[in-house]
């Protein structure tokens, strides 16, 4: 049995990792190193690319600067937080304010001292998301609009980054993130409906707020009805191998999902839309698998 001291210990490690939303920093280093051997490097041997140091020390730093962007966010929002996910707040209080901005600090030093290993280029980068980060996190994301795009452009920005490093430029690529990048989108427009009473609180100009909630479902179905196109390309026009299953059923579930937007009215509705968008997204990056299932299956024996 764990006595007091080590299960405040124990909560404190849970509340840090709900803080950095570690599950989150995971998926999308599983993301990276998937994209890179079914997509960016689909002709370089399977070792190649899993021992390829300079891809490791680029993966861990996006995940250590992600992980402190979560802390400078949740710093940011702790107040609206409260309101929105109280009971997510009061687990990430465990931790006090000082430790989260210590840890943020560190991460991000750590993050650039990493990228130094691989190239000075690769340090500019780090830092210009670093800064990225910070300035959305103060400022950008109170803007209406210009917030929802820069937070979806800096949540695509780590597979960007292995995109640079492989330099394969092919259109398919482009397709596949023009597809994520707008799921993305209306999954950070979903949130402002679903955010709606702690953002009034705290004054912050979402669509919703100003303009309505109408505006913004109309905004939200757009984006969605824009990301069938990519999807459609990617069916009938690429060679994505299997994976066209993946799309197939993600246009039912996106046609399904507007049907629910505009029927939605309460938080709780606006909860399992986002769900909704946040499971095609994850279920996504296990299905490059289905890019070449011969290619998987000789990798694997």
């Amino acid at each position: 049995m764990l006595n007091r001291k080590n299960k405040l210990l124990l909560l404190k490690v849970l509340s840090l990792f709900s803080v950095v939303r570690g599950y989150n920093i995971l998926v999308i280093v599983l993301a990276q190193y998937m994209a890179s051997i079914y997509i960016l490097a689909p002709d370089l041997p399977l070792r190649k690319v899993v021992l390829d140091v300079n891809l490791f020390v680029i993966v861990i730093a996006s995940a250590m600067v992600i992980a402190a962007g979560y802390i400078i966010n949740n710093f940011y929002d702790a107040e609206k937080d409260l309101i929105n996910k109280p009971t997510k707040s009061m687990l990430d209080r465990l931790v006090s304010q000082r430790f989260k901005l210590s840890t943020y600090f560190v991460l991000n030093f750590l993050a650039v001292i990493a990228a130094s290993y691989v190239s000075f280029g690769a340090v500019f980068f780090f830092s210009s998301y670093i800064f990225g980060i910070w300035l959305y996190s103060h400022k950008l994301k109170r803007l209406p609009l210009v917030g929802n795009f820069i937070s979806a452009t800096l949540a695509i920005t780590p597979f960007f980054v292995v995109f640079v490093y492989y330099r394969n430029f092919e259109t398919v690529i482009f397709v596949h993130a023009m597809f994520l990048f707008l799921l993305i989108l209306s999954r950070e427009m979903i949130k402002d409906l679903e955010n709606l009473s702690g953002d009034m609180a705290q004054n912050y100009r979402t669509i919703p707020i100003i303009y309505g909630t109408r505006l913004s479902k109309t905004i939200i179905t757009g984006l969605i009805l824009l990301s069938l196109l990519p999807s459609l390309l990617l069916i009938f026009r690429y060679d994505v191998g299997y994976m066209h299953y993946y799309f197939g059923v993600c246009n039912v579930l996106l046609l399904i999902f507007i049907f629910l937007l505009l029927k939605a009215t309460t938080k709780k509705d606006y909860v399992w839309l986002h769900n909704i968008v946040k499971l095609i997204i994850v279920v996504g990056v296990f299905s490059i698998l289905l890019i070449d299932v011969n290619l998987v299956l000789n990798r694997i024996l």
